[in-house]
């Protein structure tokens, strides 16, 4: 209304008077990180245009406007239905499908199984689109949230998703089994029993340290193929250090409701 009655009132009503108005406006509004207010703004500065006389009665009838536009608004996010329960089965979903992964992995390890088809890759994809998607809807659904931890925790395991499908391919082409693999395999292991919304990324991170100075201390390799099998098992535990990393960046999710009971683990155990 400022600019409007500044602009219009000074050089007139007229197309290119409104046009150049717009012009800096938009500029001004991006500067102020006010932004979603232009919709609002350009149809209050066309009812001044259009009257072509800024009066008393037009400005108290566009507060009016405001008024009841923002204010059924504010009614209506404050009564917005929350999407925890749902997020809260996204977690679970996701968390189970990583389980999953991660025990496909020891299998191959221990026992050379390459029957897994990779399906829990795709699914987790396509779980954390829809995850996301409605954690980003719960924030616009709220006028005093500015972020959502459930998204942040779905952005999270998307990033660890990305490192996951990046090293498959080392893990589950060795040309030979060595004996650093049952390593590789028992931490793998204990990593598919907690993957949680808590955050004990530190925890495993001293394991997986562990595990590398275990790697040091065997015999070197006898052969090409088990110096190829050995190489990538430690580019494999590299980047299940930097999937960790990611991990422990997040500060995890305090959540009221329990799991499942198959997740033999309590609500304690969630806010670590």
């Amino acid at each position: 209304m400022i600019f409007a009655f500044i602009a219009l009132e000074t050089f007139g009503y007229y197309p290119i008077v409104l046009g150049i108005m717009l012009l800096l406006f938009i500029p001004t509004i991006v500067s102020l990180k006010v932004s979603t207010g232009f919709i609002s703004s350009v149809v209050i500065m066309m009812h001044i245009y259009n009257e072509g006389n800024f009066t008393i009665n037009l400005l108290l009838n566009e507060l009016a406007l405001m008024a009841i536009g923002f204010g059924t608004g504010l009614a209506v996010n404050m009564y917005m239905g929350d999407f925890q329960k749902e997020l809260d089965h996204y977690i679970v979903q996701v968390e189970g499908l990583y389980r999953s992964i991660f025990s496909e992995i020891v299998k191959y390890l221990r026992n050379g199984d390459t029957s897994w088809d990779g399906k829990e890759i795709i699914e987790a994809v396509n779980l954390l689109n829809k995850a996301k998607s409605l954690a980003f809807k719960d924030v616009e659904n709220h006028l005093t949230r500015k972020e959502n931890q459930y998204y942040l925790y779905f952005d999270m395991r998307e990033k660890q998703l990305e490192i996951i499908e990046r090293v498959l391919p080392k893990i589950t082409t060795l040309p030979v089994m060595v004996q650093q693999a049952e390593l590789v395999a028992d931490f793998m292991e204990e990593l598919s029993n907690n993957v949680h919304s808590g955050n004990t990324a530190k925890k495993f991170r001293s394991k997986l340290e562990d595990v590398k100075l275990e790697f040091a201390q065997m015999p070197l390799p006898e052969n090409h193929e088990k110096f190829l099998a050995m190489a990538s098992l430690y580019q494999f535990i590299e980047e299940m250090d930097e999937y960790l990393v990611i991990k422990q960046s997040f500060k995890g999710i305090k959540r009221k409701k329990r799991l499942p009971s198959n997740s033999n683990r309590k609500d304690k155990d969630l806010e670590e």
